[in-house]
């Protein structure tokens, strides 16, 4: 067999080079350049080989049928359930459970869909096992244990299944290539046959990624942007707690959530997710403020803490889980500047209860005034708040205002620091709200 022409991409740009550099020639950036496949593009198409153009109004669509998986959580984050020829990649810490969970769907689809998993990291006994003890009977699926992607694509154009679980992109490989599975190019162009082979067939796809340290999916960025679906399953390892998140969805909406319980029996739906994370709250203790999240179409309350503790050391630790570290550190040199409460001698510690991940930044107040509790040492009770503080001190309304409030009188919340009505208000004021600070 001809060896593949090589070519080397910058994971961090995308940029591609011909030879290896130390540095990458477009951003600058040290040992980002990663050998892989040269574009089959690259040649020139021969005379009259190049595609006819239609008019967008001559393209015929249809309307999309889904496979409701059985799961209704997760149905939801699919925007309804599966679709022909969709390929989703679906990423998580390891045993977070994506195994379980893409084992329970296939167990509600039942005999009625074909489907077909393939194992690239776990041998077919442990599968089986895994299956057994969820519950799962062996005739629900057909499960293959390869890592070869060429076999993978035959088996399928042979078989045809509806559905076929491939876990894990990174375990799988291209024989051509000349790379150990899970590097770049093998990542890259194992998902790009398997993408081709969804749209050509029909199959719907699963992938399953791995993540970084960072938190994002191994591999080239350029991953997510083949895909049409990107899910992340999120949450706390001390606790049974699990949040599918969708981050991009070309069939449904993005930033919607599934809530799970993962038990010794498997990955449980819940039906009421505020009420989870508010089991075990302590309004009492300082440092603890409830925010009203809202993902897609749901509000869900979460209970946001900080802890700030004087230290000896130069240089004080900020330790920040289930926020953005940059809006949170921009938060306290507001409270510094704007209010004058000074955190350069204490140690600063925030966290989202649960394993919620937050990026809206209406959670700046409530971790303002959590801060602020902590290190005043007074407790605020039972309290939720919601806004967006901006570098002049000023607290600014966040959309979704009328989810909040439905979700925080559905829980019983009655006591509430936020801007009211689109307008805006100062942190001052919204601390002297709290009790912290005195009316000046």
């Amino acid at each position: 067999m001809r060896k593949a022409k090589s070519a080397y991409v910058c994971s961090d740009c995308g940029a591609t080079a011909l030879q290896w550099f130390g540095a990458c020639p477009s951003c600058g950036a040290a040992g980002t350049l990663t050998e892989t496949i040269a574009e089959r593009g690259a040649l020139k198409r021969l005379a009259g080989s190049a595609p006819d153009a239609v008019s967008l109004d001559a393209v015929q669509t249809r309307e999309l049928e889904r496979l409701s998986t059985g799961i209704g959580e997760l149905d939801r984050v699919l925007g309804g359930g599966l679709v022909a020829g969709q390929v989703v990649l679906i990423g998580g810490d390891p045993g977070i459970g994506k195994s379980t969970l893409l084992l329970q769907a296939v167990s509600s689809l039942g005999t009625a869909t074909k489907t077909l998993y393939i194992s690239g990291e776990e041998s077919a006994e442990q599968v089986a096992m895994r299956a057994r003890r969820l519950g799962i009977g062996d005739e629900m699926i057909s499960l293959v244990a390869d890592d070869d992607v060429d076999a993978i694509v035959a088996l399928v154009e042979r078989a045809r299944p509806r559905l076929l679980i491939v876990d894990s992109i990174q375990a799988v490989s291209v024989p051509e290539i000349p790379s150990t599975a899970g590097g770049l190019a093998q990542v890259r162009e194992s998902a790009s046959r398997l993408v081709r082979l969804a749209k050509t067939t029909g199959t719907a796809v699963v992938l399953v990624g791995h993540v970084t340290k960072e938190g994002g999916l191994a591999g080239p960025k350029l991953l997510e942007h083949m895909v049409d679906v990107v899910l992340y399953l999120e949450g706390d390892p001390d606790r049974g707690f699990r949040v599918l998140r969708s981050i991009k969805n070309r069939y449904g909406a993005t930033h919607v959530s599934g809530m799970f319980d993962m038990r010794s029996d498997g990955l449980v739906e819940l039906d009421d997710p505020s009420k989870v994370f508010l089991e075990g709250w302590q309004p009492e203790v300082p440092g603890t403020v409830i925010y009203p999240a809202v993902e897609g179409r749901r509000s869900i309350l979460v209970e946001i803490q900080a802890l700030v503790t004087p230290t000896n050391q130069p240089q004080p630790r900020r330790s920040i889980r289930g926020l953005d570290p940059t809006r949170v550190n921009q938060v306290l040199a507001v409270l510094h500047r704007h209010a004058r409460i000074s955190l350069y001698d204490q140690e600063v510690y925030v966290n989202v209860v649960g394993g919620w991940r937050i990026d809206d930044p209406g959670s700046d107040l409530p971790v303002a005034i959590a801060v602020a509790s902590s290190a005043f040492d007074i407790p605020l009770g039972k309290l939720a708040s919601w806004g967006e503080i901006g570098l002049a001190g000023e607290v600014r309304s966040i959309p979704f205002e009328g989810r909040r409030v439905e979700e925080l009188d559905r829980m019983g919340l009655e006591r509430r620091i936020a801007p009211a009505g689109g307008a805006s208000m100062r942190l001052g004021e919204a601390l002297e709200r709290s009790g912290l600070l005195s009316p000046s």
